[in-house]
């Protein structure tokens, strides 16, 4: 299929079907769900796909689902959404799809990724009808991806047995809607959470040397391990050790018994982020050995960095091009913030790239994970349009691969792709 006629049949698609999407991500935003208790999301989602002729497969939590479009045996393209939402208060007070359960916000744009490839999978259904489905495509509609571990679930439900390439988009409030970012390499970083507690025999500070001086040897742990956890790798990984909560002792008079201190760690670098945990315990007991205290180490595993494939951001380019325009594909940094499509990304290749949400000209700033964040809607049929294209791009890719006698999938399988 040429690029004027995919345009053609997506503006042909989208002028019908946009109305239906945002109405749909807007009734995401008003009801949202925690991590593995999205069970009326499910529900709508899948309703919607019988309601095309698809047969989605509810993951075993009840929560969560995949979605096969196209023959069983063919190149395998999937496009993920996660349909969780926050622990956070909605704070659009005019907005009329402000959350109506108190507490929880789409804060993230799960909404707005679950609406796109809803309709990006409902156009490649229309696709296939028409023979017009080079291959197959599994759309990817992951729990829990914020807590996270949702990713995990999928890939042990057989979620991406099969599967050849994985292609995502997240919504980016700092790029204007109408463009797409992408980057090569590490896009968002491990993030795992440590849990530091100090313990030793306490005292009275006119005293401390009598005693072992817990709130000094905590302080000299939270400042000393990240300046030497940083040199104990390549400072291109971007390990990062930031603490977020120290506590300790009730008066100022008495050393305490105990103390804690409380952080994350996150890394751009899969080997770096690997070896983590052993650095951290060696440094940890270094460090409180030299003050006479006992020190233990919770270190949880969180998410690891998400590596985008370089092959995978080509095939993003070039569909983003054919319906974007040149213009609209730019160049993105690199997050710390941890996104757990890198679960995927770590069995078989693929990319995770920023779709701009933002209106254009606009001075307002929405940024993720805040109780006011929205977006500009016209960004739903714009991540369509780029996973849609994009799941052709790489299905042609992939026969391309296979050779030249590789079957076109679809119900009406030796149509004319034109």
């Amino acid at each position: 299929m040429g690029d004027a006629a995919l345009r053609v049949r997506l503006d042909g698609f989208l002028d019908a079907a946009e109305p239906e999407l945002i109405a749909f991500r807007r009734d995401l935003h008003a009801n949202p769900e925690l991590a593995n208790n999205e069970f009326r999301t499910t529900e709508r989602i899948a309703s919607r796909l019988k309601e095309a002729g698809l047969e989605p497969r509810i993951l075993p939590r009840g929560t969560g689902l995949y979605c096969d479009i196209g023959p069983e045996d063919g190149y395998t393209v999937a496009l993920r959404a996660d349909i969780d939402a926050l622990p956070l208060q909605d704070e659009k007070a005019h907005a009329p799809y402000r959350s109506t359960v108190p507490g929880v916000a789409h804060a993230c744009g799960h909404d707005v990724h679950t609406a796109m490839v809803l309709g990006a999978g409902l156009f490649l259904a229309r696709q296939a009808e028409a023979g017009l489905l080079p291959g197959r495509v599994r759309l990817l509609f992951q729990p829990a991806e914020e807590m996270p571990g949702g990713a995990l679930d999928v890939i042990a439900a057989g979620g991406i047995a099969g599967v050849d390439r994985a292609f995502a988009l997240h919504c980016d409030p700092r790029v204007e809607v109408g463009r797409l970012g992408l980057r090569t390499g590490a896009i968002t970083a491990a993030c795992d959470k440590v849990y530091v507690k100090v313990t030793g025999p306490g005292g009275h500070t006119a005293r401390p040397h009598l005693t072992a001086d817990l709130v000094y040897a905590l302080a000299k742990i939270v400042t000393e391990l990240p300046a030497a956890l940083s040199r104990r790798v390549d400072p291109r990984s971007s390990l990062s050790l930031v603490w977020g909560r120290v506590a300790a002792g009730s008066v100022a008079n008495a050393i305490p018994d105990d103390g804690v201190a409380e952080g994350t760690i996150r890394c751009l670098d899969d080997e770096a982020w690997r070896r983590a945990p052993e650095m951290m315990r060696a440094l940890l007991q270094s460090v409180a050995s030299a003050y006479d205290v006992e020190a233990s180490l919770e270190y949880v595993r969180g998410v690891p960095p998400t590596v985008n494939e370089a092959v995978s951001v080509d095939l993003f380019r070039d569909a983003a091009t054919q319906v974007l325009g040149e213009e609209g594909v730019v160049p993105t940094p690199q997050s710390l913030g941890g996104e757990d499509f890198g679960w995927y990304l770590e069995s078989i290749p693929g990319a995770l790239a920023r779709l701009g949400v933002r209106a254009p000209g606009s001075s307002a700033e929405y940024d993720l994970h805040r109780g006011d964040f929205d977006v500009d809607e016209r960004c739903v049929a714009v991540g369509v349009r780029v996973l849609a294209a994009t799941a052709l791009t790489a299905l042609w890719d992939g026969r391309l691969d296979a050779g030249p006698d590789a079957p076109v999938g679809g119900a009406a399988e030796g149509a004319a792709l034109s």
